[in-house]
């Protein structure tokens, strides 16, 4: 018989948090327009190369709002890039709250996991931490950990196993049950031998990880 997950991991934006799905979306939330091509496929990929460097801490959030803007030829100033990535970090979704604090209340440890950088995760986390607080659900959490300071990104397998090790999972990933939005996430999870199920982003991510806890057996 399949044991009960004694560990419940959450990735952050699209699963606790809610974000924009891209440059143009955050630009109309940062209250600017996008500007020529910057949100063409070619632009994206720009950026994507020093998202990723800032993603694993190899540049400071300052450097990357300098690199960002090069990358667009100086269509966004610095600062402009810094406005769209913090209008990036929408809100909580509706629930995740009282679901992190049920499982909490339940004595069920859990983990964020979450592909992020330095500028949001301030943001994402408590006072305790050195954290705004500004997102509570994240900081409920037992064993928060972000790929800035790791040093490694989702969907490297090689992030999962130093989670776990981390966290004393080592040889018990099979009781690691992970939430995140992306399928290359939860297919990398779950050839690391943890439990993974994906999340729809765009629906009630709350009602749907409470629905999967209970098909682990993990009430709340």
């Amino acid at each position: 018989m399949r044991s009960t997950p004694t560990l419940i991991v959450f990735d952050l934006g699209g699963v606790l948090v809610r974000i924009c799905r891209g440059w143009a979306e955050a630009c109309a939330a940062a209250g600017l327009p996008v500007r020529g091509e910057s949100a063409s496929h070619s632009a994206s990929g720009g950026r994507h190369v020093w998202a990723q460097r800032h993603g694993v801490g190899a540049i400071s959030s300052d450097e990357f709002f300098v690199r960002a803007s090069e990358s667009m030829n100086g269509l966004y100033s610095p600062d402009e890039v810094r406005r769209v990535h913090d209008a990036w970090l929408i809100g909580e979704y509706a629930g995740v709250h009282e679901l992190v604090g049920g499982l909490r209340r339940a004595g069920v440890r859990t983990g964020v996991l979450s592909n992020t950088n330095h500028a949001h995760w301030v943001r994402l986390t408590p006072p305790r931490m050195g954290g705004t607080g500004e997102f509570a659900a994240a900081g409920l959490v037992d064993h928060p950990h972000a790929s800035h300071i790791m040093g490694l990104l989702k969907p490297g397998v090689e992030i999962y196993r130093e989670f776990a090790r981390l966290v004393g999972y080592a040889d018990r990933a099979n009781e690691i049950l992970f939430f995140d939005d992306l399928e290359e996430n939860t297919e990398a999870a779950r050839a690391c031998g943890w439990r993974a199920e994906k999340i729809d982003h765009a629906g009630d991510t709350a009602l749907q990880m409470r629905r999967l806890l209970g098909a682990h057996g993990v009430s709340v």
